[in-house]
């Protein structure tokens, strides 16, 4: 499982939903976050950090560059392919969680969720990142 120092990006347009999933990963023992409110701003987070972020967290909708553009982006670059990337979101149409499957995602929650299912998610996501 990811070690309690990783270092996470939590991507979303509303600072509510980074607070409330940061709020669930310290709960879950985490406490090294950054954040980003678009998928732009989460790739130049990604591609410029040092030492690297050991998983994304990110919304699918949000303004400048989607949650599925950003993990097509982490995708394409050999040095994160198998960086963990997690999608929290409302979109629950079968043809969207299909494409993001396609695209590479580790694991994919529904929002809204519960800090057993984030939980669990990691696990999933860690588990296919080895």
């Amino acid at each position: 499982m990811f070690a309690l120092t990783s270092c996470i990006l939590i991507v979303d347009d509303m600072s509510t939903m980074r607070k409330l999933i940061i709020k669930q990963l310290k709960e879950l023992g985490f406490s090294n976050f950054k954040e980003a409110d678009n998928g732009s701003s989460g790739w130049e987070s990604i591609s410029n950090a040092d030492p690297s972020f050991d998983l994304v967290i990110s919304d699918w909708n949000m303004p400048h560059s989607s949650g599925l553009d950003l993990l097509k982006r982490v995708r394409a670059d050999s040095r994160f392919k198998k960086l963990p990337f997690l999608m929290i979101t409302a979109e629950a149409e079968k043809h969207q969680i299909v494409e993001a499957v396609q695209a590479g995602i580790s694991s994919y929650i529904l929002k809204p969720f519960v800090i057993d299912t984030l939980k669990e998610q990691l696990r999933v996501a860690y588990e296919k990142s080895q």
